[in-house]
């Protein structure tokens, strides 16, 4: 399944529903929708070779946890197409940028634009933190840091049964605090499995900026010297994504660190700095300011909603 909009218009796409989701809901993700949008428009619009949606464009509710006696629980990873051994895998271990990734499904035509409006609410697949059931996601990745993990073993798995499918992961800086993420690297490194990643390395997380709350270091090198391929780059150009992706990695994990801005096409967000997390308005005159700010950098009128 293939998408005719540019891989630019799908990262703009995103940014401008998460902004309008987070003025008429009064607050959202919308530093990651900054940050991220290239990277996940690049993986579903180029990047991925995915087939197409096996579940409703609208999503299920919530239909209950894995049982064997509950035939109709079901994850959300059908909206990536079906886990045939030709198609690639996608796990997104930074679960609270759902609202980015389900931005992204609409934007693709995997998810019906109905979908987003299910946000948050109580009995909807479509959680504010993503988990197995909610679109696009295909385990729950719960605290950061095991998201490389999964796909490693399903990596090594899939090599093991000889399936030509590729597994990526989109992860975010934050996880390199998690000691669980260098041991994924270095199991890879040894068993010389090529999962690939791309890192959204925004410095930012949930208490604030990252050197606020743990000071990482040069963590290229740190990936390298765990046995990673590890590419830097600029987290808004495209074309530096699509080289970094053909980088000759045999045998070893790709790292690419995407550096980005949380305040990219939104420069009104710098005032909330270094609490960038989660957006919500303090009051009704800045929720206005930031409509009306952001709508004319995203080329859009400002979102009618009810003070």
């Amino acid at each position: 399944m293939r998408n005719e909009k540019t891989t630019e218009d799908v990262a703009l796409g995103i940014r401008r529903r998460v902004f309008e989701h987070s003025i008429r809901n009064n607050g959202g993700y919308l530093s990651q929708a900054c940050s991220s949008a290239e990277q996940l428009a690049w993986l579903y619009n180029e990047e991925l070779n995915l087939g197409d949606p096996t579940l409703p464009m609208i999503p299920k509710p919530f239909e209950g946890v894995p049982s064997p006696d509950n035939p109709d629980y079901h994850t959300g990873a059908g909206y990536n197409g079906p886990a045939a051994p030709e198609f690639d895998r996608l796990f997104i271990a930074p679960a609270h940028y759902a609202l980015v990734a389900y931005a992204t499904l609409i934007e693709v035509g995997r998810m019906a634009p109905e979908g987003l409006e299910m946000f948050n609410k109580d009995g909807s697949s479509v959680e504010m933190i993503g988990a197995e059931h909610s679109p696009g996601m295909e385990v729950h990745n719960g605290t950061l840091g095991i998201g490389l993990s999964t796909a490693a073993g399903l990596a090594w798995g899939r090599r093991r049964r000889g399936e030509p499918g590729r597994t990526w992961v989109f992860m975010s800086d934050g996880e390199v605090q998690e000691g669980q993420t260098w041991e994924a690297v270095q199991a890879c490194a040894h068993h010389g499995v090529e999962v690939k990643a791309i890192m959204d390395v925004n410095d930012q997380q949930c208490d604030g900026a990252m050197s606020s709350v743990m000071e990482v270091g040069d963590i290229k090198t740190k990936f390298e010297n765990f046995g990673a391929t590890c590419i830097e780059i600029d987290g808004h150009d495209l074309s530096a994504m699509r080289d970094a992706a053909v980088e000759n990695h045999a045998d070893k994990p790709l790292i690419i660190l995407s550096r980005t801005s949380p305040f990219h096409t939104m420069p009104i967000l710098e005032e909330r700095f270094p609490r960038l997390h989660y957006v919500r308005f303090k009051s009704e005159d800045e929720r206005a300011r930031f409509n009306v700010s952001i709508a004319k950098d995203l080329g859009v009128d400002p979102v009618d909603y009810v003070h």
